[in-house]
């Protein structure tokens, strides 16, 4: 089919860990009266409800997207175990565990770094049950500690068809990693999500945190004891969510957020003496995605360096702060020249042509963070070509959320249902069908390939918050349902801008009173 081995990310053209070539000057989109106005109040809603239309299983009383419904209903039960639930990654059906656990990883994160400014925006519950429809899920998918069910459904037979989810006819086989098909990369990230969760639900579900935090610990056991990557278990997931970084960067993923979670000095010490050997302090990167984390790490244990009690590691704490510090300095065009991301004449990060946006998300999100960090600590970030301060960072942020948003020279948001110009034949086999709650009427394997995929109208429902794939090298994008390199929407493209928003948003009121001050 047109989208089968879509989830290569191109990796056969162009190699995963690549140094990124040109030299773009570099810009900084000030916050200012003059800068076009965004509603990232608006922005942070609409993300929100992405995730209740990813949504698998039966949904609840008060689901806010009224044109899914329920869907696999019988998910695990060929193999005797209840694995209804979780979120569907895309614009198919497929229940991939690698990406769905990054994916609250990142909502938790968002949470707990900008956890009041979602509150004041009055979304901080719906992203607790955005969270929580993902761990909910983990804990039924890890059934004993030594077993984790790694997927449902499988990409191929999947993709042969084009149906609404409540229709589903595909195969509903599950797959699971245990101690004789090892997965460390699945084990590591869906550890790491469920102790970052288990923060987030710490003083509001206490029950619940210990309960993740119970299943985070057992996770990583297993991942660490039995090692391998989980495709190398799991054939049917290679042509679509391959782990091309291995499962080193996420067992010291899921060690860093245990002791997040914990404060237990046995998890900081497997980050310190695992450093070298598992590239924590060896890799240098200019992506940061649901396959490789090690950015994520450099960022986290770079903040770890401005408290007392972790002097004694600070050589090992160091290191992994000048790897942060290079996948920044590269993301503001600040390292020397043949180590910068490269950027669309409009001025969007870009990494590589297939489902760019994920990058510009990330990478969007980790500014924040690190912007928020240096401000809180009264420091400065030192780039081979200059000295950026907090808000330089933050500013550099902001245009890539705006580019999204629509000041981009397609004038268009790459947030779908937001602003008055967006996509609207997003590569979504749901969102491209009549509702089912509108037409109960069964649509075959193929009849959604004859009805509807080639239709020229935009698509029946609106899949309000999904982040698009996004323009190509040159800020170009064709808006339509078969360029499913561009138009397919991805939980992990919206998760990190949850945060960000938040933070926008905050900004923004606060720029506005000091404004209404100053008369």
């Amino acid at each position: 089919m047109e989208e089968k081995k879509r989830r290569l990310n191109h990796h056969h053209q162009t190699p995963r860990f690549v140094w990124h070539w040109g030299l773009v000057l570099f810009s900084v989109f000030t916050i200012s009266a003059t800068a076009q106005a965004f509603d990232y109040a608006d922005a942070l809603t609409k993300s929100l409800l992405y995730f209740e239309s990813q949504r698998s299983g039966r949904l609840p009383y008060n689901q806010r997207v009224t044109w899914r419904d329920h869907s696999g209903l019988t998910d695990g039960l060929e193999q005797g175990v209840d694995l209804v639930g979780g979120y569907y990654d895309a614009g198919d059906h497929v229940k991939f565990g690698l990406p769905m656990a990054f994916t609250v990883t990142i909502l938790s994160w968002g949470i707990i770094e900008f956890r009041d400014q979602i509150a004041d925006a009055g979304e901080l519950e719906h992203a607790l049950e955005a969270i929580k429809w993902g761990t909910d899920y983990f804990i039924k998918a890890h059934t004993s500690p030594n077993v984790l069910w790694a997927e449902v459904g499988d990409g191929d037979t999947d993709h042969y068809c084009w149906q609404r989810p409540e229709d589903m006819t595909t195969s509903r086989q599950a797959y699971k990693i245990d101690k004789n098909n090892p997965g460390s990369d699945l084990a590591g990230e869906t550890a790491a999500a469920m102790a970052a969760a288990s923060i987030v639900f710490k003083k509001t579900n206490p029950h619940y945190s210990h309960l993740l935090l119970h299943h985070a610990r057992e996770l990583f056991e297993f991942g660490d004891k039995y090692r391998g990557k989980y495709d190398g278990s799991i054939g049917v997931v290679k042509s679509y969510y391959e782990s091309v970084s291995g499962y080193m960067d996420e067992l010291l993923w899921a060690a860093l957020w245990l002791y997040k979670a914990t404060d237990n000095e046995e998890y900081l010490k497997y980050v310190i003496s695992k450093a070298h050997c598992f590239g924590g302090i060896g890799w240098a990167i200019t992506e940061f995605s649901w396959d490789v984390k090690y950015a994520g790490i450099q960022i986290m244990a770079s903040k770890l360096l401005e408290k007392e009690k972790h002097k004694q590691h600070a050589h090992i704490l160091k290191q992994y702060r000048s790897k942060a510090e290079y996948y920044l300095c590269s993301c503001l065009n600040k390292n020397n020249a043949s180590k910068n991301i490269e950027r669309t004449p409009g001025g969007l990060l870009y990494i590589r042509q297939w489902n760019n946006m994920q990058y510009v998300s990330t990478a969007a999100f980790l500014l924040t963070v690190y912007s928020d960090f240096l401000r809180d600590s009264n420091k400065h970030l030192e780039c081979p070509s200059g000295t950026v301060d907090h808000e330089m960072i933050l500013n550099f942020a902001k245009s890539q959320v705006d580019y999204i948003l629509g000041s981009n020279p397609m004038n268009l948001s790459y947030l779908v249902g937001y602003g008055s110009k967006y996509p609207t034949r997003v590569h979504h086999r749901g969102a491209s069908i009549v509702s089912y709650r509108e037409n109960k009427g069964f649509i075959g394997c193929t009849q959604g390939y004859d009805h509807w995929y080639s239709r020229q109208e935009p698509n029946p429902n609106v899949l309000v918050g999904a982040l698009v794939g996004g323009p190509d090298c040159q800020d170009n994008f064709m808006d339509e349902r078969d360029n499913y390199m561009q138009t397919e929407a991805c939980t992990y493209n919206t998760a990190p801008l949850v945060g960000v928003f938040a933070k926008l948003l905050q900004l923004e009121d606060s720029h506005e009173l000091e404004l209404a001050a100053s008369y």
